[in-house]
């Protein structure tokens, strides 16, 4: 699939754009994290979740490089080593960002309420859809009844994906969205150093942004191949 010419003509401009955005984003990690910070990642998420009332919320250190998150169910932000320890702005910015997360958790923030519950589907259609539509391709295309419904199938799977992925854009911007306001009225970061860390929330943005118009290119192909689109016939 990966050769061929209508999936390289739809997806393979993403796929620059994807490399421009993982480049960026490591360009303004790799410059906020050479510049210092008043506080720690793990104080500086303490302070943003102790501001909204959220003090049930822990901040636990876990192992990985950049394996930060926020666990809804446990109700605990777990933060990376070069995070949690670290003075640097980056590790501000993005304890910040997790932060932003327990706080649309606690305010039940719709688009969250719906990504948690896509998650299970999309983690089903994002392992097995791939490999149900190229099981159609083998199983004669849309011009078999068998192939037909598996390449059905495959889109619907994959559906799901693109789905998480829409949904999951506005959950990502609106909990940088959060990091940055209260750090700036808590006064954590000022003037050039609130730019530097808006540049690194921004930037991890664009990799959102990427893999979405990305899974939404890859479901045209499918719709395109499958036939649902364009009524072609494989």
């Amino acid at each position: 699939m990966i050769f061929d010419p209508l999936y390289l003509l739809l997806v393979g401009p993403v796929m620059l754009f994807a490399m421009f955005a993982q480049w960026r984003v490591k360009s303004a990690y790799a410059k906020a994290q050479a510049q210092p910070a008043p506080i720690s990642g793990a104080a500086a998420a303490r302070m943003v979740l102790d501001d909204s009332g959220l003090s049930n919320v822990d901040v636990q250190m876990t192992q990985g490089f950049l394996s930060d998150h926020y666990d809804p169910r446990a109700k605990v932000i777990r933060l990376s080593p070069e995070v949690y320890q670290s003075r640097s702005l980056a590790a501000v910015g993005i304890a910040a960002h997790e932060a932003g997360h327990a706080i649309q958790d606690a305010t039940n923030y719709s688009p969250l309420v719906i990504r948690n519950a896509a998650v299970p589907l999309a983690s089903t259609g994002g392992g097995i859809s791939m490999m149900v539509f190229i099981g159609g391709i083998m199983f004669g295309g849309a011009a078999s009844v068998l192939g037909k419904s598996l390449l059905i199938a495959g889109v619907f799977l994959f559906a799901a994906v693109v789905f998480f992925q829409l949904i999951n854009l506005p959950v990502e911007f609106d909990a940088s969205n959060r990091a940055k306001r209260v750090l700036g009225e808590l006064q954590v970061v000022r003037g050039e150093q609130a730019a530097v860390v808006n540049d690194v929330l921004s930037a991890a943005a664009m990799t959102y942004v990427a893999a979405t118009v990305s899974a939404i290119m890859t479901l045209i192909y499918m719709l395109i191949r499958s036939g649902l689109l364009s009524g072609r016939r494989d």
